[in-house]
């Protein structure tokens, strides 16, 4: 199994629209794949854990399922390694 972090960058960002943040928030987590998400304030607006079988399933994950979610601008993968 393959555990990942994914930070999230949103249009508009977390300041402007708290309440659409967290709608985000709540369409990331019915993501299967997807086990946490965070609102957070810094530089990313949003962090998710997520698992993937292998890695054709973690890319598949990120970018057709999480980067399609309206409202996220970026994202960077930081792969959990121990």
């Amino acid at each position: 199994m393959i555990q990942a972090i994914v930070l999230m960058t949103m249009l508009g960002g977390t300041g402007e629209r708290l309440d659409w943040s967290r709608e985000t928030k709540d369409r990331l987590l019915k993501i299967q794949g997807v086990k946490q998400v965070f609102g957070v304030f810094g530089r990313y607006d949003i962090l998710a854990q997520v698992e993937a079988e292998n890695m054709e399933t973690l890319t598949t994950l990120i970018a057709d399922k999480i980067r399609s979610v309206p409202g996220i601008q970026t994202s960077e993968t930081l792969m959990v390694i121990f």
